[in-house]
């Protein structure tokens, strides 16, 4: 009888880490989850802990783990308010000088007005919009929802905190954030 031989592939390890009412997943790859905490009010913001290894951007994908009850209480079923604190480690070689987030509802389409997914835009002078290591930031809707942090600076191997919140009027099973570290040119 032959020998068999196996030959065993190892995949990097996909981890769902589940919070509150949701899922986060690092499955589109470029990036590594390392923790996730709180249920998603102001005063327990969901927490997420990421550790990026270059300077390219990534997709963080978000699922509802229980019933979608808008406006219902947070933790106990999917909302559409999500106060957020995300903390990225800048694992790559080189200084981002700018961060970008960017809300899809659909993967690798932008966000419109119609889907009810934004960055707070009801809000015209938001207060829960923050970062550790930017002064500024810059808000755009149309055609897409994303938000730019900008006169700062993260340094490789240094972490920064961002903190904002989502709402989302007409609550979906999953959507995505693109996370974009931009590099100095020229």
């Amino acid at each position: 009888m032959p020998a068999l031989s196996t030959t065993q592939v190892r995949a990097d390890q996909v981890k769902v880490w589940a919070t509150g009412a949701y899922s986060f997943s690092d499955e589109l790859g470029g990036f590594r989850i390392t923790g996730a905490s709180g249920i998603g009010t102001k005063e327990d913001p969901l927490v997420i802990k990421e550790e990026l290894n270059s300077a390219t951007p990534v997709t963080l994908t978000i699922r509802a783990t229980k019933p979608i009850e808008p406006f219902g209480k947070a933790g106990e079923v999917a909302n559409g308010v999500m106060y957020m604190r995300i903390d990225v480690l800048n694992n790559s070689a080189l200084p981002w000088v700018e961060f970008q987030f960017e809300l899809q509802e659909i993967l690798d389409q932008p966000s419109v007005f119609g889907d009810g997914l934004s960055f707070d835009q009801r809000n015209k002078t938001p207060d829960n919009i923050w970062s550790s290591n930017f002064a500024d930031f810059d808000r755009r809707f149309e055609p897409y929802d994303r938000l730019l942090f900008r006169n700062g600076k993260i340094d490789p191997l240094k972490t920064a905190t961002f903190d904002f919140l989502i709402t989302d009027y007409t609550p979906r099973w999953t959507f995505y954030i693109v996370q974009d570290p931009r590099i100095p040119t020229g």
